[in-house]
């Protein structure tokens, strides 16, 4: 697109951004609903606030032969609030593109698979990142998030904050993850977060400035579902407290 219809595109996701903002949505949907624009942009090199209704079936028909129904589904949801709340226009959004409706379920591991994947971790904090994730039935952020303060370890409760919805929650902690967090911990001593973003020498990770990184924590876990030879897609459990004879003292 040209410098002024750049300019004019670049002024307009701006004020998407903050749309989406103001109205509470947590980074990962403002960056999923603001996706769309940028790849709606880049389809025609315009800026999309004068595409027409036509225009728009046709980059939805390419999308559907292109990507999945879910990205699809994002793409819509995100236009439409482009379309609504930053153009202030109205389209007729379900007669362009109507996802079908599936519902799924997540796979369910088993205990002894559950014991299976923590055993065959080789680093401590992967296997102490498993742990606490599936005994107390967290998601992949929750657990990443967890800094010192949010563990009660006399009452052994943790406050998880933010959680999905924005709203904090107590969990029970499991005498096994009370008990490898505080392993874990003893080794770095991080002053803030359980599991640091650092590896190396004892003092790079104690002086980490942030919490673990999540595609680093998602390659682990994919990896070690792997090497188990364990074939479910999505591998999920809730509130399991796996066998209290995990080994957790390997490096």
């Amino acid at each position: 697109m040209d410098p002024t219809e750049q300019l004019r595109f670049d002024a307009l996701y701006q004020t998407n951004l903050r749309s989406l903002k103001l109205r509470g949505m947590s980074e990962g949907t403002i960056d999923a609903y603001a996706r769309p624009v940028r790849r709606l942009a880049t389809y025609y090199d315009c800026c999309p606030d004068k595409l027409n209704i036509e225009q728009l079936e046709a980059y939805f028909a390419a999308l559907v032969e292109s990507h999945s129904w879910s990205t699809v589904k994002i793409d819509r949801n995100g236009l439409q609030f482009y379309w609504q709340y930053t153009l202030k226009l109205d389209w007729r959004w379900l007669d362009i593109i109507k996802p079908p409706q599936v519902r799924t379920l997540p796979d369910i591991l088993s205990t002894a698979e559950i014991q299976q994947l923590i055993g065959a971790t080789n680093h401590l904090r992967y296997r102490v990142f498993l742990l606490t994730t599936y005994s107390m039935g967290l998601r992949l952020s929750e657990t990443l998030a967890l800094q010192v303060g949010d563990i009660d370890w006399e009452r052994k409760m943790v406050h998880i904050r933010r959680g999905k919805g924005h709203k904090d929650r107590m969990v029970p902690l499991p005498d096994l993850t009370y008990q490898a967090l505080r392993a874990l911990w003893r080794k770095h001593r991080h002053p803030l977060f359980i599991f640091p973003n650092a590896s190396g020498p004892i003092e790079s990770v104690r002086n980490a400035t942030t919490h673990m990184d999540r595609s680093g924590a998602q390659a682990a876990m994919k990896a070690v579902v792997e090497q188990c030879g364990i074939k479910k897609k999505y591998p999920y459990i809730r509130f399991v407290t796996p066998s209290q004879h995990i080994c957790l003292n390997r490096a």
